[in-house]
C-alpha cells in the first residue's frame, strides 16, 4: 500500500513511518522539520521537505506519490503558541490540514488517518473515562483547531466519500519525545533526571493524565488501516496516573533520589483527563498493551547520555 505520512520526521510519525515500512508498506514522508528531524526518518521511506501550507509544494508530492492513505500527522503541537497567536495555529492545523485533503480528493487517496486529540478536545471532564459521546468543549485553539478538522474531515466524507479513522490520542509519551518547550512532561523529567537538572512540577502534582506509550499509538495507526476503521477511536489506556507518580517513577529508573520542586499551578490546566478507549477495542480490535511502569523505563534509556 502506498501511505503517505505528514509530520513523518517527528516523534510519534517516525514510529508510525518505521512501522508502515516494517510491514512492506511504499512509504513517504512530508516534514517541514521545523520540530521534525531527518535522521529520524526511516531510510526506506521517501522524504519531502514541504510544508503543507505550501499547497502548490505539496501538490508536487502528491503527483510523485498518488498516496492510497494519508496519515496526517504534521501540526502545530504547541498548545500555549496557539493560545498566544491563534491565527499562526490555525494556517497551519486548519488551512494546512484542508490543503492535504483538497489534494487527497484530486489524486485519488482513499483514506485519511488523522491524529487528532483527545485531553484538549473534551476539556473538563463531566465524566471519567470520557468516552467519544462526552461534550466537546476545546479550552485552548488548539483543540479548537483539531475539532474543526475532524469536521471537515466529516464534511469530505459525507459530500465527497472520502473515508477517515480519527484517532484522538491521549499523553502521548515514549522514545523520540521532544524534551524541550513546555509539552512532554516524560521526556522533560526524564532528561532533566539524567543530567542531574531541578526538574520543576507545575502545582501540586495532582493533575492526572492518560498517559500512553507510543508503540501502543502506533499499533492504532496499524490498525487503522482496516477497512472499516472509520470514525473517531479513543486511544487511551483508560487509566488517570498524576504528575506526582510520573516524577518518582522515572527518579526510580535513572536511580536518581533528587526531589523534584514545586512551582506554581498553569493559569487553566485542566486538572483530570482520562478517555475510554473501548470503541478502538471493539472496532479496531485495539488495546494498550505497554504498562506505564515498562514504558518510563524504556523512555528513560532512551534519554540515557551517551558515554
Amino acid at each position: 500500500m502506498k501511505i503517505l505520512v505528514t509530520g513523518g520526521a517527528g516523534f510519534i510519525g517516525s514510529n508510525v513511518v518505521d512501522a508502515y515500512v516494517q510491514k512492506g508498506h511504499r512509504v513517504a514522508v512530508v516534514d517541514d522539520l521545523s520540530r521534525g528531524k531527518r535522521g529520524q526518518v526511516n531510510k526506506k521511506a521517501r522524504f519531502y521537505k514541504a510544508d503543507i501550507k505550501d499547497k502548490a509544494g505539496l501538490e508536487k508530492v502528491f503527483k510523485a506519490e498518488k498516496p492510497q492513505v494519508v496519515n496526517h500527522h504534521a501540526a502545530q503541537i504547541d498548545l500555549r503558541k496557539s493560545v498566544a497567536d491563534p491565527a499562526m495555529d490555525a494556517s497551519t492545523n486548519i488551512v494546512g490540514s484542508i490543503n492535504l485533503f483538497e489534494l487527497a480528493l484530486r489524486y485519488g487517496t482513499k483514506k485519511i488517518i488523522f491524529a487528532s486529540t483527545g485531553g484538549a478536545l473534551y476539556g473538563e471532564q463531566d465524566y471519567f473515562p470520557a468516552d467519544e459521546d462526552h461534550p466537546i468543549r476545546p479550552m485552548s485553539p488548539y483543540g479548537i483547531a483539531k475539532r474543526s478538522v475532524e469536521l471537515y474531515l466529516y464534511y469530505y466524507h459525507v459530500v465527497h466519500g472520502l473515508p477517515s479513522a480519527v484517532l484522538r490520542y491521549s499523553n502521548v509519551y515514549g522514545p523520540r519525545q521532544d524534551p524541550f518547550g513546555e509539552a512532554g512532561v516524560v521526556a522533560i523529567f526524564a532528561e532533566k533526571l539524567w543530567r542531574h537538572e531541578k526538574c520543576v512540577i507545575n502545582g501540586s502534582g495532582k493533575q492526572t493524565r492518560d498517559f500512553v506509550f507510543v508503540g501502543d499509538v502506533v499499533a492504532a495507526n496499524l490498525l487503522a488501516l482496516k477497512k472499516g476503521a472509520h470514525g473517531p477511536f479513543n486511544i487511551g489506556t483508560g487509566v488517570e496516573t498524576d504528575v506526582n507518580r510520573i516524577y518518582q517513577a522515572l527518579a526510580k529508573s535513572v536511580g536518581s533520589k533528587k526531589k523534584a520542586v514545586h512551582g506554581p499551578a498553569k493559569k487553566g490546566e485542566q486538572m483530570r483527563s482520562v478517555l475510554d478507549n473501548r470503541r478502538a477495542r471493539k472496532v479496531l480490535g485495539w488495546m494498550p498493551k505497554v504498562e506505564l511502569t515498562q514504558g518510563l523505563k524504556l523512555t528513560a534509556e532512551f534519554f540515557r547520555p551517551m558515554k
